[in-house]
């Protein structure tokens, strides 16, 4: 018996654009230590991942929990990419309390509330920053059409995860805009509680990761920080860990034209793949 697949159950992104092409690279995931410390960096998205959820004994669970969820949105059929956004936005419904670590811009005792279009906001943009700049670190720049392109897809991303058409910027200018305003404003912050996230995401307590690798993470990391937020956590961006940046991504350019797509690409990505040509054949 044939399979069929009906068209509601088409992925909701079109495969052939750029929002798929550059968030189906496996690469990407080298960015996700540097969104996550983007995202902490405000103190009111910092408490609510502190308080209410293990961060702090599983960091790369969270982040695991990000990317299963978006890409289940992008590459997965309509309704379970319906389904995986309900998911998200039902568990920021449940994630509120008080800041207890003040800042000049939120003294203690500021109420916070997952949901927040403001918070939602900030994620989403650095999800978008990270995913563009890690692929333009690899491969070659994108042109400001595609850039629009893609910023279109993520709008249409955003709207699934509780932002309104008004709460996201109407372009990709208006992004970047919104984006380094945020970089300069005193929204982001250094607090104790931001402080303890950080060296989590940084030295993740993981027993089997060689030290080495983790070197090498936490200078990706690092390399795919705003310059802001790399002063803003103390880090170090000596010559030497510039110059041994410059050699990784270099000797990873060069060989990604030789990795297997199998390799290279995200799995959930490619069974989208094969759900549209089978959804061809049997058209």
């Amino acid at each position: 018996m044939h399979e069929v697949v009906v068209k509601q159950e088409l992925p909701l992104f079109d495969p052939g654009s750029v929002f798929w092409r550059v968030n189906r690279e496996g690469f990407i995931l080298l960015g996700g230590g540097a969104a996550l410390l983007q995202q902490v960096a405000h103190p009111l998205v910092a408490a609510g991942v502190a308080e209410h959820s293990n961060f702090t004994q599983a960091p790369l669970k969270r982040l695991a929990r990000t990317l299963t969820a978006m890409h289940s949105i992008i590459y997965g059929p309509r309704s379970q990419a319906l389904a995986a956004a309900r998911g998200v936005n039902q568990a920021h419904d449940l994630v509120q309390g008080i800041l207890q670590d003040g800042t000049p811009r939120f003294p203690q005792g500021t109420p916070y509330q997952a949901s927040d279009p403001a918070l939602l906001l900030w994620v989403h943009a650095t999800l978008v920053r990270t995913a563009l700049f890690t692929y333009e670190q690899f491969m070659p720049r994108l042109s400001a059409e595609e850039r629009e392109l893609y910023y279109r897809d993520a709008r249409r991303l955003g709207h699934l995860l509780g932002l309104k058409p008004a709460d996201v910027p109407p372009d990709f200018a208006a992004f970047e805009r919104y984006y380094n305003e945020m970089l300069a404003s005193d929204t982001l912050a250094l607090t104790p509680t931001i402080a303890t996230l950080a060296d989590q995401i940084l030295h993740p307590p993981i027993s089997w990761v060689p030290r080495v690798a983790g070197d090498v993470l936490s200078i990706a990391t690092a390399a795919l920080l705003p310059p802001e937020l790399r002063t803003l956590y103390g880090l170090r961006w000596s010559s030497r860990r510039q110059f041994a940046w410059r050699a990784a991504r270099r000797s990873l350019r060069e060989a990604l034209p030789y990795v297997p797509d199998v390799v290279r690409a995200g799995r959930r990505a490619r069974r989208g793949e094969r759900l549209v040509r089978r959804a061809a054949l049997s058209a």
